[in-house]
């Protein structure tokens, strides 16, 4: 069944609440990632019968349309090396287009512990570390830095196509623990990068059809004007700012990944 063709039956009042989900969504995605963790969690509890892919299909497409014009939005202020931009970007759509056809061929739950101890080490480390992404702390060769934001790229795109949450946050914190970036810049870079990787798997969810069409028109303008406001907040407020956002993303993480796993072992 073609999925594009559904027209859900909704009330006026879970219009608004999708509505106002997919902004807090691009608003917590704008300073520090992980809009995933509030988009996608209300799509599944309104349509719980529905394919899982087809509410990631409408989860992308929203998604894709806030980060995009919040990429726009820092580009304004933060200045890109294009270059190293192209090569973070074109391993992590590769990467991530990967990751989602592996998915089908492994048990990602059985991964959700690894993950689970990494987000616990991250927010400790992130904790201790006060100074973290307050400066720029790194000036690599650009060969150097080129095959390290690669690796970032690959490694957290192939996570993007293969388990999807706080893709945005691995981004960031990838680009300031190891290329040496502040906050903000990591957070500009963060944006573009997310663009390629839902880009790279909504091409498999459109071509089969996976998307409700009008929940995602809806929810892509609620997650733009999310994301230029935080965007605006972020880069107004400074790295700071981006710190604390981050750091409840990822203890945010940390509750889904634990409850999941609690979960799955309890049940």
């Amino acid at each position: 069944m073609d999925m594009t063709l559904m027209q859900p039956d909704l009330s006026l009042l879970t219009w608004i609440s999708l509505g106002c989900f997919a902004f807090l969504a691009g608003f917590v995605d704008a300073g520090a990632g992980g809009g995933g963790l509030i988009q996608l969690p209300a799509l599944l509890i309104q349509f719980p019968s529905l394919p899982i892919a087809t509410l990631f299909g409408t989860n992308k497409i929203a998604a894709l349309s806030g980060t995009t014009v919040a990429a726009y939005q820092y580009s304004k202020r933060i200045r890109y090396n294009y270059l190293l931009l192209a090569i973070i970007s074109f391993a992590a759509f590769g990467a991530s287009y990967c990751g989602a056809k592996v998915v089908s061929l492994l048990n990602a739950n059985a991964l959700k512990p690894i993950v689970l101890i990494i987000l616990i080490l991250i927010a400790i480390y992130t904790y201790l570390k006060k100074d973290l992404g307050s400066v720029r702390t790194k000036q690599l060769p650009s060969t150097t830095q080129g095959i390290y934001g690669a690796l970032i790229g690959a490694v957290v795109g192939f996570y993007d196509g293969f388990f999807g949450p706080g893709t945005g946050s691995f981004l960031v914190l990838g680009f300031v623990v190891i290329l040496g970036f502040e906050f903000v810049t990591a957070s500009a870079y963060a944006k573009v990068v997310n663009c390629m990787t839902n880009l790279s798997a909504l091409f498999v969810f459109v071509r089969q059809g996976n998307y409700l069409l009008p929940v995602a028109l809806l929810m892509a303008v609620s997650n733009v004007a999310g994301n230029i406001t935080g965007s605006r907040l972020a880069l107004s407020k400074g790295n700071r700012y981006v710190r604390i956002m981050f750091l409840l993303i990822i203890l945010l993480m940390i509750a889904r990944y634990g409850y999941d796993i609690f979960r799955q072992y309890a049940g």
